[in-house]
């Protein structure tokens, strides 16, 4: 306890001499993901398992008692070198995007089509960046659940502009259409989504259609744009 009280007056002065400084928190992982590191460091690692599937889960337990905006998330390499897993590079960014969003990885082993990605990935996030940081976030579908897609969604307070995304966790043969739900839009407003426009009642009952799935664990990220 006297510890905890030592490493607080620690970090108030170091974040009072340096005000201009953004400190982020880590230790052992998440070891100190908590309000009260929060107070003095803005974001904090969440976890040192950058696996893009195991993140879905941690990211979704995370969201119930703190801002995603908050959570250290990286791209990181693939296979990931704690569970062997290949997912996409682009999944790896959808997950990373969904808190602080960066990059871990060994750039000389980084191919050109991924670099060019990079550069995509980087103006994606710098344009949803307040969006993630001070928008609503809703959780569309659980990890935990037997549902092949993973959703969440962040909107704008004023419900104009958002960020659907979602990753596919399970490919099935002859599979059927796959929706994903959109959140918090205003019933009679219109919508513009994946370049259809319809009132955001019709797009919270009726749902988003994931497009044709080309590979496991394929990414999706649809913006919402009231028109």
């Amino acid at each position: 306890y006297r510890y905890v009280l030592g490493l607080y007056d620690l970090l108030g002065e170091l974040t009072k001499k340096y005000p201009n400084i953004m400190f982020e928190g880590c230790s052992g992982g998440g070891g100190r993901y908590d309000l009260g590191m929060l107070y003095y460091y803005p974001q904090i690692w969440l976890s040192d398992d950058t696996d893009a599937v195991e993140r879905l889960k941690i990211q979704y337990g995370s969201s119930f008692a703190y801002p995603i905006g908050s959570a250290g998330a990286h791209v990181s390499a693939s296979p990931n070198h704690q569970t062997t897993r290949k997912t996409p590079f682009e999944t790896r960014a959808t997950v990373a995007m969904g808190g602080t969003f960066g990059y871990e990885l060994d750039l000389n082993k980084v191919s050109e089509k991924e670099q060019e990605q990079v550069k995509s990935q980087v103006k994606d996030y710098l344009k949803y960046d307040e969006l993630i940081h001070e928008g609503d976030y809703y959780r569309i579908t659980s990890p935990y659940d037997k549902s092949r897609v993973t959703a969440w969604q962040v909107l704008s307070k004023d419900k104009s502009f958002g960020l659907l995304s979602a990753v596919v966790q399970a490919v099935e043969a002859n599979e059927s259409n796959i929706y994903i739900y959109p959140r918090g839009l205003e019933d009679n407003a219109y919508y513009d989504i994946a370049g259809e426009k319809r009132r955001g009642k019709v797009w919270m009952k009726g749902g988003v259609l994931i497009p044709r799935i080309k590979e496991e664990y394929e990414s999706f990220r649809f913006e919402i744009k009231r028109v």
